[in-house]
């Protein structure tokens, strides 16, 4: 890093169009708290122009929305609304119990990018969907193709795995989108209300006293109130947030702890059970405890997040570690090898952590943040946006087939990203929060703005005292790490612009006017100034590749290091080993370090030479060599299944994470076990 490097030298698009549009319309959010110590700036305020986030949404606005579409025609989810309405229920009914949530997905995803684009076409599919979808609600507000007709099971009669509720939320959610994008004189929000009223009532004070199996419902409900003001939406939240926890749904062969029902959330130290669940249901608890005023929620659910980032979470910020409920293991239990990491998992940790950060302005949950997007969410689409990951593996061991791309596939079943999968969360959940990446990028306070994604864009909003500010970013971060920031508007007086300092990021710059300014890690540089149109601030972030270490206490990871440049933890894959060689081969020669040449990231690897084994038992003995008595002309003998020095090294690339499978078949890791001392 230089300061004299350009922002576009890597060749990424940099040039900023004119703020058409910016600030036009409904501010559309993912999350609006009504109070907080930061307020995010929405779709109407900035505008990403380019650069690693706004390929992220390019790809999802040309490729991957259109193909979820087609693949939701082509299973027969988005059919099951007509079947519902031409009375061919449940015989032509497709899809898993919860299917009618994938379409919702789509929807919100939907508005968000006509909220984001302004592109009419975006709008015209918007509202052929969603009228398929009103068509089939009932006169009551509910709303939904696998439940309650003649031959199908009664409404609620399956709390535990039926999903009603979580479909409820994921409807509700496209209706907070669709409001935040046009504004409530829509009849999909009016349609959406009237399934939110059906299930205030029954599921109020005096109704069914339970909860869904799968939480979702929670922050939907919250964002609706946000919305409309209507406190029945805000009241219902905060009954199934305080009913969960209290064995109100059957036990199960996981254990109540799967979905969250064995400790009140108040009560709760750490996230457990299926990780989706437990993200949702606590996104949608911060939402109850801010709008509540209630600090004893919050504080708790802070203490849930610090635990879970501390011994629950993969260095990707992937979270979940057990495939046979998709759901947190105990702490340290992070195997690379098993990591589950589900994509929607990720997306579940974004909403947590962003929701903490409105709330108290950490820049810890904006660290995590960046880690879960560059690591995880960006990690599932392929380079075509057609076709993804449901879990993230660290380490792959088996070359792994390509799908039909003409097939869906097992949810966990696939090593490479597959078009479909038979419970196809995750790519419908991608393109709601690609959609909507905006929102996450920056917020507002009484002194002023903070930046904490980084990308091209633009951004004008008004600071509380009503005072009008704008500026424009140019970078090509992550790959490479300066940042301008350049004043535009008129001069209002003193404010302050924050810019966040990742934890990684130890020898960063902030120049102001050609002025250095001190800069800590870990937090944010706040300069606070009259600024004039024109002035700039640049941030330099150092990029140079580093090492990191586990806990000794993540028993899988003993032994191995991983390396990470900037925001992006990079991995092996056999696809850049020499003569393609299983990744599990080799061995890091620390002594090398990591390096970074001609934009590509090298390590030193010595391929090991396995012992022969005697008989078929993968076991031999071992002698410590510090019980073997060695001459001081042999020195100290490597233990068996390490490479000698006299094996070659050689210089092997490594690449981001996010980027592993695009090439075919390979295996892959991300900790590397490192040569005998």
């Amino acid at each position: 890093m230089t300061r004299s490097e350009p922002a576009g030298a890597t060749g990424l698009d940099t040039d900023i169009p004119p703020a058409h549009g910016v600030a036009d319309g409904p501010n559309g959010r993912p999350a609006d708290p009504s109070h907080g110590t930061l307020r995010p700036l929405g779709l109407g305020e900035v505008v990403i122009t380019g650069g690693f986030l706004g390929h992220l949404q390019q790809r999802n606005r040309d490729a991957s929305l259109a193909h979820i579409e087609y693949w939701l025609e082509r299973e027969g989810w988005l059919g099951n609304f007509d079947a519902a309405v031409e009375g061919r229920l449940p015989e032509a009914r497709r899809g898993r119990e919860f299917a009618d949530t994938e379409v919702y997905k789509l929807l919100e995803g939907l508005a968000w990018e006509f909220g984001r684009t302004h592109d009419p076409r975006i709008n015209d599919k918007f509202k052929r969907i969603a009228v398929r979808v009103v068509a089939a609600q009932e006169a009551d507000g509910y709303l939904n193709t696998n439940f309650g007709r003649p031959g199908q099971a009664r409404r609620y009669s399956d709390l535990e795995w039926g999903h009603e509720l979580y479909s409820f939320g994921h409807l509700i959610q496209a209706g907070v989108a669709r409001a935040r994008t046009v504004g409530e004189d829509d009849d999909f929000v009016r349609a959406v209300r009237r399934a939110a009223d059906h299930v205030c009532e029954v599921f109020g004070p005096e109704g069914i006293q339970s909860v869904c199996g799968h939480p979702e419902i929670e922050p939907a409900l919250v964002e609706l109130y946000r919305v409309t003001g209507e406190r029945r939406y805000l009241d219902q939240a905060r009954l199934f947030v305080e009913r969960r926890g209290h064995q109100v749904l059957d036990d199960i062969e996981y254990g109540r702890s799967y979905y969250q029902d064995d400790v009140p959330v108040r009560d709760a130290n750490v996230l457990r059970g299926h990780a989706v669940r437990a993200t949702y249901l606590s996104a949608g608890a911060v939402d109850v405890a801010v709008e509540t005023e209630d600090e004893g929620l919050l504080q708790a659910l802070r203490r849930q997040w610090d635990n879970t980032v501390a011994a629950r979470t993969y260095i990707t910020g992937g979270m979940g570690s057990r495939h046979q409920d998709e759901a947190f293991g105990e702490d340290f239990v992070l195997p690379a090898d098993r990591a589950y990491s589900e994509t929607c998992a990720g997306v579940g940790s974004l909403m947590f952590s962003w929701r903490l950060l409105l709330a108290d302005g950490d820049s810890r949950y904006a660290d995590l943040i960046e880690r879960t997007l560059y690591n995880v969410i960006a990690a599932s689409p392929s380079n075509d946006g057609r076709s993804f990951f449901y879990t993230n593996t660290l380490h792959q061991r088996e070359l792994g087939t390509l799908p039909d791309p003409q097939q869906a596939v097992g949810r966990a079943a696939s090593s490479l990203r597959a078009p479909w999968f038979g419970v196809s969360c995750c790519p419908t959940n991608l393109a709601r929060t690609f959609a909507s990446l905006a929102g996450y990028v920056a917020t507002t306070d009484t002194t002023g703005v903070q930046l904490h994604q980084y990308a091209p864009a633009i951004m004008r909003t008004t600071l509380p005292d009503g005072r009008a500010v704008a500026l424009e970013t140019r970078t090509a971060y992550p790959r490479n790490g300066r940042i301008d920031v350049r004043i535009l508007g008129d001069s209002v007086g003193t404010w302050t612009l924050s810019v966040r300092i990742p934890q990684w990021a130890d020898g960063a710059e902030v120049i102001v006017n050609g002025d250095a300014q001190p800069v800590e890690p870990a937090g944010y540089a706040r300069l606070a100034r009259d600024f004039k149109p024109g002035d700039t601030v640049e941030i330099l972030l150092p990029m140079n590749p580093r090492f990191t270490a586990a806990d000794p206490r993540v028993d899988a990871a003993r032994g191995c290091v991983a390396v990470e440049r900037g925001p992006e933890v990079m991995c092996l894959e056999s696809v850049d080993t020499p003569d393609r060689v299983h990744v599990d081969l080799l061995r890091l020669d620390e002594a090398a370090g990591p390096r970074e040449v001609d934009g590509s990231v090298l390590v030193t690897m010595r391929t090991m030479t396995p012992p022969e084994m005697q008989g078929a038992w993968p076991y031999i003995r071992h002698s410590p060599v510090t019980t073997r008595k060695v001459s001081k002309a042999e020195g100290p003998r490597p233990a068996a299944d390490e490479p000698t020095a006299s094996q070659p090294a050689h210089d092997v690339v490594l690449r981001p994470y996010h980027t592993w499978g695009n090439r075919g078949p390979a295996t892959m890791r991300v900790w590397l076990p490192v040569t005998a001392a």
